[in-house]
C-alpha cells in the first residue's frame, strides 16, 4: 500500500515560492543541455554517425531519470545516511521526499530539488558516451548508463555534496559539479575509449567535423543551459545565483577567446567556430566547481588557462595513441582538474557570504590547505571513474549479446544506419553531362544540373566529389539542398 502524499504547513514551512520557481526554471535549462551535447556531437562527428549520437544523449537522459527515481537520487544525496561514501535507501522510488526540504535546499520542497539534480546525474554518461563515439552499440550502451550512473555518478556526487560525503566533510569545495559531473565523464570517456579501441582508420583517415552548424547550435544551447546548471546550484534565487551565473558567462568568453587565438596562431592564422566552441565549453566546464565561491575578476583567469590547457590536451590521443572521438577527456576531464584546482586558489569567503554561507576561501584568504582538499577530490574522482569504468566496460564485454562495439561493416557505413536504419541526410545523384562539358558549384547553384534524390548517407560512404572532367565516368554525389 502506498502511503499519502504530505503536505508542507504553509504556516511554518520555510518553502519560498520564488526560490521553488528559479529551481524548476534551472532544471529546465539543464534539460536543454542534453540535446546540447548530442548537437555538438553530432556536429564534431562524420555525417553517418550523426542521429545516433542525438539519439543516445537523449536515451541517456530517459534510461538514468529512471533510475534516478528508482534509487540514484537516494544513493547520490541522502541526507540521513551516516556513511561517507555512500547513501541509503530512504528516498528511494522518490518516497518520503515530500515529507521536508532537503538539507542542502531548506527553502524549496524536496521533489523540487530532487529533480533539479535529476538533470545532472542524466547528463553526465551522456558526456562520457563521446569517448565511444562512432563505434558503440546502443544496446549496451542503454545499459551502461544505468550501470555506470549507480556505480560511479551517484558515489561521487554523494562524496561530494551530501552532508555526511567524505570530500564535503573534509572542505572541498565544489559548486556545481566539477567532480560528480566532468572530472568523472571525462575520465569515464577516457577509459572508453582505451577499452573499445580506435575507430576504424584512426591514424590513416583524417576525422574531421561534418556539420560546424550542429556545433554552433549544441554549443549555444549548452551555454544558455549552464546558466540553470550553475545558477541553479544555489537552489536559491539570491545574489549568490547571480554571481554564479555572471562568472559562467565570463569563463565562457574567455574560454572561446582563448583557444580561438591559440588555434589561429598554430594553424594558418585562420579562426575556426569549432575552435571557438571548444574553449567555450572548456570555460564552461572549469567555472563549474567554482561559480558560487569566486568573484568575476578570476573568471577571467578560469577562462583563459582553461582555453589554453584544454586546447593542448587534445595532442595527448595523439602522442599517446588513445581515440578519444569527441574530446571529452581533454575538454571535461582536464578542464574539471582544472577547475577544481584554481577553485582552490580563488575561492573567496566574501562570495559566499552573499547568501550567507561561510567557507574559509581558498589561497587568495589565506587558506593554504584548500588546494590539497581540491587535488584530494580530483585524483580520488578521475581514478574512481577511471577504474571503475574500465571495469564496467571489460565486464559487459564478456556478458553474451552486451558486447560493446559495433562489428566493422557497420562501422564502416555507419552506427545510424547500422544501429538504428535511419539517417539524418538526403543526398543526389548527379546525371551525366554532354561530353566535354564541366561540373562546377556555379551550375549546381544555378540549378542547370538536375538532381535524384535518392541516396542516404551511408550509400554516400563518404564520397561528395563535385567535378567531372570526362561525362563518362560515375556520376559524382553531392549533398542536396
Amino acid at each position: 500500500m502506498v502511503a499519502p502524499l504530505k503536505r508542507y504547513d504553509d504556516d511554518t514551512s520555510q518553502i519560498n515560492s520564488g526560490d521553488t520557481a528559479w529551481i524548476l526554471v534551472s532544471a529546465a535549462l539543464v534539460f536543454i543541455m542534453a540535446p546540447g551535447v548530442g548537437y555538438f556531437y553530432s556536429g564534431m562527428a562524420r555525417s553517418k554517425n550523426a542521429v545516433s549520437l542525438v539519439f543516445l544523449c537523449m536515451i541517456a537522459m530517459s534510461v538514468v531519470s529512471i533510475q534516478w527515481m528508482i534509487w540514484g537520487y537516494s544513493l547520490a544525496l541522502s541526507d540521513t545516511a551516516s556513511s561517507p561514501f555512500i547513501g541509503n535507501l530512504t528516498y528511494g522510488l522518490l518516497l518520503n521526499v515530500g515529507d521536508k526540504p532537503h538539507a542542502n535546499a531548506p527553502t524549496i520542497p524536496g521533489d523540487v530539488y530532487a529533480i533539479f539534480q535529476c538533470m545532472f546525474a542524466a547528463l553526465t554518461p551522456a558526456l562520457a558516451l563521446g569517448g565511444a563515439a562512432e563505434r558503440i552499440r546502443i544496446l549496451p550502451a542503454v545499459l551502461f548508463c544505468f550501470v555506470w550512473t549507480t556505480i560511479v555518478y551517484d558515489p561521487i556526487a554523494y562524496w561530494s555534496w551530501a552532508p555526511n560525503g567524505w570530500m564535503n566533510v573534509m572542505g572541498s569545495l565544489d559548486y556545481a559539479g566539477g567532480t560528480p559531473v566532468h572530472i568523472a565523464s571525462g575520465f569515464g570517456a577516457l577509459a572508453f575509449s582505451i577499452v573499445l579501441g580506435k575507430r576504424h582508420g584512426f591514424g590513416s583517415e583524417k576525422f574531421e567535423p561534418h556539420n560546424y552548424l550542429n556545433i554552433i547550435l549544441g554549443t549555444s544551447l549548452l551555454w544558455f543551459g549552464w546558466f540553470g546548471f550553475n545558477g541553479g546550484s544555489a537552489v536559491a534565487a539570491n545574489g549568490r545565483a547571480g554571481m554564479a551565473s555572471a562568472v559562467t558567462h565570463i569563463a565562457a568568453c574567455m574560454g572561446g577567446l582563448s583557444w580561438s587565438f591559440i588555434a589561429y596562431f598554430r594553424h594558418g592564422k585562420k579562426f575556426s567556430s569549432f575552435h571557438f566552441c571548444s574553449g567555450a565549453i572548456a570555460g564552461l566546464v572549469a567555472i563549474t566547481p567554482a561559480s558560487g565561491f569566486v568573484a568575476p575578476w578570476a573568471a577571467l583567469i578560469f577562462g583563459l588557462v582553461a582555453g589554453i590547457a584544454c586546447h593542448f590536451a587534445v595532442d595527448f590521443k595523439e602522442k599517446f595513441g588513445f581515440d578519444d572521438a569527441l574530446d571529452v577527456f581533454a575538454v571535461h576531464g582536464v578542464g574539471g582538474v582544472v577547475g577544481n584546482l584554481l577553485t582552490g586558489i580563488f575561492a573567496s569567503s566574501a562570495v559566499g557570504q552573499l547568501n550567507g554561507t561561510s567557507i574559509k576561501g581558498g589561497w587568495i584568504d589565506h587558506h593554504w590547505k584548500q588546494l590539497g582538499y581540491q587535488l584530494a577530490a580530483s585524483c580520488s574522482g578521475a581514478g574512481w571513474a577511471f577504474v571503475v569504468t574500465g571495469i564496467i566496460l571489460v565486464g559487459f564485454n564478456y556478458i553474451p549479446g552486451l558486447h560493446l562495439r559495433i562489428h566493422e561493416e557497420g562501422e564502416i557505413s555507419g552506427t545510424d544506419m547500422a544501429e538504428m536504419g535511419e539517417h539524418g541526410y538526403k543526398f543526389a545523384t548527379l546525371e551525366p553531362l554532354p561530353a566535354g562539358r564541366e561540373r562546377t558549384l556555379s551550375n549546381l547553384e544555378n540549378g542547370t544540373v538536375p538532381l535524384n534524390p535518392t541516396l542516404s548517407t551511408a550509400e554516400v560512404s563518404g564520397k561528395s566529389s563535385i567535378t567531372d572532367a570526362d561525362s563518362s565516368e560515375k556520376p559524382a554525389i553531392t549533398p542536396g539542398l
